[in-house]
């Protein structure tokens, strides 16, 4: 597993070399630590070169310079870098040990919090301990870890690297705190749902399909949560939130991973308006707290602007709302409930127009096709509502205009970062639709099945309700300018990789002299 590494023999060595010692080279607890980031705030102007107060610290060492009787290392951890100086006259008894210490390894060090003569915040180390031994040697130290694929296969370097690819991860976990706080400040709880679903539905997507072999039942990774968070609208819990993992069974592209995280919320006595201004305001509170992540010592803006892939995104409220219909009109040239125009559309734009297709998802091709592009060139987050109710089996007609359904989108930057209703609560349209839907799907997409049990809640009464999904990882890019989804998600779905001269041994482990550089 090791060996292609031409350090390993090496570093082999140096691990016997602890052991002799009498030292695991596999550590044990260490008590009484700081993180570095507060060690660093323990030096004033006014510490002594020698240093100040004390302070025990442990991480990886990412350089080491040995100038003879002092060793100066670089030590790390997920708070920031510090400076370690190892004296030969006060480590006496222990030098050959601090030796053995080289990049990679992880350790402990106490000591004096001062100075070196350029200023440098340094910790005078009087003792020290390995805490594990790394036999493997960390990415260039000039470089880091460059490599866009090694970096998304191998996240754990990714992230001992590159302290701005662990900012953002950090900053990932701090948005999802915020949304957390948003909501709970807000009256909902959060809730958790099935992730294996006997009838999967809530969104019109391909499901994975799992097996459970103690009731010899096929299962589905869910979809989304939806049906099973309205049954709890349904059971009298009337503001509730789920953060959950969805997966589908469908490609992988800048903005899209099978699995993906999303915000999902249902509230009683709401509608779409009521979504409306919740995801204006927590969108907007968002990209104020990463403005203040970016810029931590200045005044509120006039404009919440951020940068975005090259350009700025305005998230100033209110953000603009634009009809979908006005939209369709505009960019496509035909009325979206003009049949014959719309097929004339499709066949202008090389759309697949066969007779069995139905009206409505060539509606939602051309607006793909059409309308996202124009949206994308946006430099501010639209409201894109009033959709086609054929497209939305789970929302609420709008009164007096019966083929137009009560639901938004939000794009931001061409992405589709929200989708909202106001729900439908009533048992005989719901089946209509459920069944319309079932008439188009295949089996083995979502919605193969009617979810009969979810009629039957509808029929127990749930009360009026809007309902918001929110894409995390989308929302995460938008937030800390990163074009990709893989750059906010730690272990995005990837093909297998194997080396043209490899393949797996019987246990799994691949041998190879052509393995991605480490």
């Amino acid at each position: 597993m090791f060996t292609d590494n031409p350090q390993f023999e090496d570093r082999l060595a140096r691990l016997e070399k602890w052991k002799a010692a009498g030292v695991d080279p596999f550590g044990n607890r260490i008590d009484n630590l700081i993180s570095i980031n507060e060690s660093r705030n323990l030096h004033r102007p006014d510490t002594p070169h020698a240093g100040g107060p004390s302070a025990r610290v442990a991480g990886r060492i990412m350089l080491r310079r040995d100038i003879g009787k002092l060793i100066f290392i670089t030590l790390s951890d997920w708070t920031g870098r510090i400076q370690i100086a190892l004296a030969r006259q006060f480590l006496e008894k222990d030098w050959n040990k601090a030796k053995l210490l080289e990049a990679g390894d992880i350790a402990w060090f106490s000591g004096k919090v001062g100075h070196t003569n350029t200023g440098e915040v340094t910790v005078w180390a009087d003792n020290f301990g390995l805490c594990a031994k790394s036999l493997l040697p960390p990415p260039d130290k000039f470089h880091g870890l460059a490599d866009t694929e090694l970096r998304y296969r191998r996240r754990y370097l990714d992230l001992l690297a590159n302290a701005d690819s662990r900012d953002v991860f950090l900053a990932r976990s701090g948005i999802v705190r915020f949304i957390r706080e948003f909501l709970h400040g807000r009256g909902f709880v959060e809730v958790e749902t099935p992730m294996m679903q006997a009838v999967p539905g809530g969104a019109a997507a391909r499901p994975f399909l799992t097996r459970h072999n103690a009731l010899d039942l096929d299962l589905y990774l869910r979809v989304s949560p939806e049906l099973y968070l309205k049954r709890l609208l349904v059971g009298s819990l009337e503001r509730v939130f789920e953060i959950n993992r969805n997966f589908r069974n469908e490609g992988i592209d800048t903005s899209h991973n099978p699995e993906f995280t999303m915000l999902e919320l249902y509230q009683a006595y709401s509608d779409l308006a009521g979504m409306l201004e919740l995801t204006q305001t927590l969108v907007s509170a968002l990209a104020e707290q990463s403005w203040r992540r970016i810029h931590p010592a200045a005044a509120k803006p006039e404009r919440l602007e951020l940068p975005y892939g090259g350009r700025v995104i305005d998230f100033s409220p209110p953000f603009e709302r634009l009809a979908y219909m006005d939209l369709f009109r505009r960019h496509v040239g035909a009325d979206l409930v003009d049949v014959a125009a719309v097929r004339r559309s499709a066949d202008e734009c090389h759309i697949e127009n066969t007779a069995e297709k139905a009206h409505e998802v060539l509606v939602d091709e051309l607006f793909a096709r059409c309308v996202e592009p124009v949206l994308h060139t946006l430099d501010r987050p639209v409201f894109v509502y009033d959709y086609p109710a054929a497209l939305c089996p789970l929302t609420r007609r709008k009164p007096g205009r019966e083929h137009l359904a009560e639901r938004f989108e939000l794009y931001v930057a061409g992405m589709e970062l929200a989708n909202a209703y106001t729900e439908l609560n009533d048992p005989f349209i719901q089946m209509e639709t459920f069944t319309a839907q079932l008439a188009g799907q295949k089996q083995g997409e979502s919605m193969a099945r009617m979810d009969h049990d979810f009629i039957m809640a509808l029929g127990y009464a749930m009360p009026p309700a809007g309902g918001l999904g929110i894409g995390i990882d989308r929302l995460a890019m938008l937030l800390l300018n990163r074009t990709s989804i893989r750059d906010v998600v730690l272990f995005p779905l990837l093909k297998p990789y194997f080396p043209p001269d490899a393949a797996p041994d019987a246990g799994g482990e691949i041998h190879s002299r052509n393995r991605p550089a480490e």
